[in-house]
């Protein structure tokens, strides 16, 4: 299986999700968050970094405006938020791309912004809205790598039909 749905019943779920599944990655990971504005992607990114990076979890903010943050630790954490670019072309103008490839987890909000530039071992986590607090939140696994963070994640899960 190399998929998961799951509801988040506030916020605070949505982030421990992010928590479980950043105790998971490796470095090289990337996840493509998809969804609305105000759908979670920065609550859940809190959450991996929270795991990842727990010295910087209380800066994690959008950066909407900054486009990148990129919060310091063992195994670095290189958050994105591409909603004002356009493609492939903007990402490869600001050099990011090398980013993809190294040695850090990349998160990226809009995800969607990227077409020929997304890695083709990722996780895609895609967030939908149900109410004011409650989301679906999905997550696919595309590549070798990711495949076997989710099977862990589910493992991890098995049994449980709520965060």
């Amino acid at each position: 299986m190399s998929g998961l749905n799951l509801i988040s019943c506030s916020p605070q779920e949505t982030e421990e999700l992010g928590s479980q599944l950043g105790l998971l990655l490796q470095p090289g990971s990337f996840l493509a968050l998809q969804g609305e504005l105000g759908g979670g992607k920065t609550c859940f990114t809190r959450g991996v970094v929270s795991s990842v990076a727990p010295e910087s979890a209380h800066m994690v903010a959008s950066p909407t405006f900054a486009i990148m943050n990129n919060y310091q630790a063992a195994v670095p954490v290189y958050h994105f938020d591409f909603y004002r670019l356009t493609g492939d072309d903007d990402i490869a103008e600001l050099g990011f791309e090398e980013y993809f490839y190294g040695k850090g987890v990349c998160v990226v909000e809009w995800s969607e912004r990227l077409n020929e530039l997304m890695p083709s071992d990722h996780l895609t986590v895609k967030f939908d809205y149900q109410d004011d607090l409650q989301r679906t939140i999905t997550i696919t696994a595309d590549g070798p790598l990711s495949k076997k963070v989710i099977q862990q994640l589910i493992d991890r899960r098995s049994g449980q039909n709520n965060l």
